[in-house]
């Protein structure tokens, strides 16, 4: 391969590369703002510019191919000064804003007037106005005083979301960002365009002024919008979620993912429709109960059927471990196999960027691990019609809502003489529900997802709920650690009676007489991976945190 020379560093680089882009194969940061390793190169900012040898004058690293035996400096005192001179020519109209603006502590421009800047400046006009607080869509804000003029917000609707909006105006001092005449910055992935602003120029409305990013944690996540499965971050202040954000991953959602994904799927978990304990129904009325209460219960009447009068209903929104355990529980301790979930198509949704027409992070997953009828058992239609008919008079329902899917269905369920319903927040269904049981939602537990390419992948508690801190007690740090959970982020906040899905029914199943001793997922995950060939030899460490690849022959929707 050919070889650069960085700050008297040999490396080698691929040709066709870029400087900046070999620097950062290896580790080296050349300060830009308008690069962007998924856009177009635009040259805008100057910021990256560089000494190479022999060439008459400094270059931008953005743009410049690496050649072999070229010899660069980042640090030359020319670079520096060059650096220094792009920095004050920056600032010299950009509002002091920092006190009030939401990208201060991931702010470019802030990190490098610290490592980059002269510290002063010279101006002492008085500084250009322009238009401020500008909703430019229904989730992007615009403060075009903070806008450096990078374009990465022109280029990417341009490039990534297919879909032109935005574009330059005026010249000189007075350029601006707009949309064009009649438009709006409202494509499915607008909100990214906030990710890669380098400044506090474009905000996210819906996250304003929420949160200061050093006063949140972030945790490792997958989105639940799709089976897409694109990888976030989840940020919590006080035990609540306030927004979540793209993970870089390559083989799945590389920097971005869509609104939808980003705003709608996290609100739920802090909902005033949480449910906070178990519930039974007594004299038609919801009566708040124990843990114990609700599984004496559902042990008692359960028995009552006959197998073929009892159906099970998973979830494509619950993890690998949670559906192996709903499979476990209706097929070998139930001993029914009237089992299946409901698969959430919208092929509307889907697009040929992200979004996919599977509304269910899991559903690949559920299937993997047993959550489909054998012997004669029925699926999710011939459960909706066996319930019609009344031979199905008791229905398990975990993480999933059966009535808003199936309207038609109602009059029947009030006939059923079981009807437990297992889930974070009340909905159709448990309006109807015998036993309520609080399950856990995406960001409360540890567990897997498969997404639609066949990749296993991990998420993890970002908020805590009380069974949590119980089990915070003498827990070791390396304990924590594995499991991705800190102890700042159980400090404050409301926190919900809820346990995973897995947990649940480890815990029901002992009032069958039966023993499971799981201790936490990966011993889940454990007992299936060597049971199903397609989890053969994964274990969470092996996961990783941008997953792994399954072997599968066939990849269904």
């Amino acid at each position: 391969m050919p070889k650069i020379i960085i700050d008297g560093k040999e490396i080698e680089f691929k040709q066709g590369q870029t400087i900046i882009q070999a620097a950062a194969d290896h580790g080296i940061e050349i300060p830009h703002f308008c690069y962007h390793p998924k856009l177009s190169i635009s040259g805008n900012c100057r910021i990256c510019l560089v000494e190479v040898e022999r060439m008459p004058k400094l270059v931008i690293a953005c743009a410049t191919l690496a050649s072999d035996g070229m010899v660069v400096h980042t640090n030359s005192e020319k670079t520096i000064a060059a650096r220094n001179a792009v920095m004050e020519f920056i600032l010299i109209n950009h509002p002091l804003d920092c006190p009030i603006c939401d990208e201060a502590g991931e702010c470019k421009l802030q990190d490098y007037a610290y490592q980059h800047s002269i510290g002063e400046s010279r101006f002492i006009e008085e500084k250009v106005h322009k238009d401020k607080r500008v909703q430019l869509g229904p989730y992007v804000m615009f403060d075009a005083e903070r806008c450096i003029s990078c374009s990465r917000c022109i280029r990417f609707c341009d490039e990534i979301a297919k879909d032109s909006e935005l574009t330059f105006v005026k010249r000189g001092d007075r350029v601006t960002i707009t949309t064009f005449p009649g438009e709006q910055l409202d494509n499915p992935y607008s909100l990214n365009v906030v990710d890669i602003c380098p400044v506090g120029a474009l905000t996210n409305s819906d996250f304003r002024f929420k949160a200061r990013v050093w006063d949140m944690s972030k945790t490792d996540s997958v989105c639940i919008g799709c089976s897409r499965g694109c990888n976030i971050e989840i940020w919590v202040r006080n035990n609540e979620i306030l927004r979540l954000t793209p993970r870089h991953n390559e083989d799945v959602n590389s920097y971005w993912m869509c609104d939808h994904g980003r705003i709608n799927t996290f609100k739920f978990v802090n909902s005033s429709t949480r449910i906070d304990s178990p519930h039974l129904r007594i004299n038609n009325e919801f009566k708040k109960v124990s843990w114990d209460e609700a599984f004496n219960q559902i042990a008692n009447q359960i028995k009552k059927f006959s197998k073929n009068e009892i159906a099970v209903i998973g979830s494509a929104y619950a993890t690998c471990e949670d559906n192996y355990l709903i499979s476990k529980f209706a097929k070998s301790i139930l001993g029914t196999y009237n089992i299946d979930f409901i698969r959430h198509i919208d092929p509307s949704f889907a697009d040929d960027i992200l979004r996919t027409e599977d509304l269910t992070p899991n559903s690949l997953g559920a299937e993997l691990v047993g959550v489909f009828p054998e012997k004669n058992g029925l699926d999710l239609i011939g459960i909706i019609n066996a319930i019609k008919e009344g031979k199905i008079k008791a229905l398990y329902l975990v993480e999933d809502d059966i009535v808003s899917y199936e309207p038609d269905l109602v009059d029947h369920i009030k006939k059923l003489e079981l009807f437990v319903v297992q889930t974070s927040n009340f909905n159709q269904s448990t309006n109807f529900a015998h036993v309520v049981l609080p399950a856990a939602t995406y960001a409360e537990k540890n567990g897997t997802f498969v997404n639609i390419q066949g990749r296993v992948q991990r998420i993890r508690p970002a908020v805590a709920t009380i069974e949590m801190d119980r089990s915070l007690d003498g827990m070791s740090l390396s304990r924590l650690d594995k499991f991705g959970t800190e102890f700042d982020r159980w400090a404050q906040g409301k926190k919900y009676d809820a346990k995973a899905t897995w947990k649940i029914l480890t815990n029901l199943i002992s009032y069958f007489g039966y023993k499971y001793k799981y201790q936490n997922s990966e011993d889940v995950f454990l007992e299936f991976s060597k049971a199903i060939p397609e989890f053969n030899g994964l274990d969470y460490e092996e996961i990783g945190t941008l997953g792994k690849q399954l072997s599968i022959q066939k990849v269904k929707v």
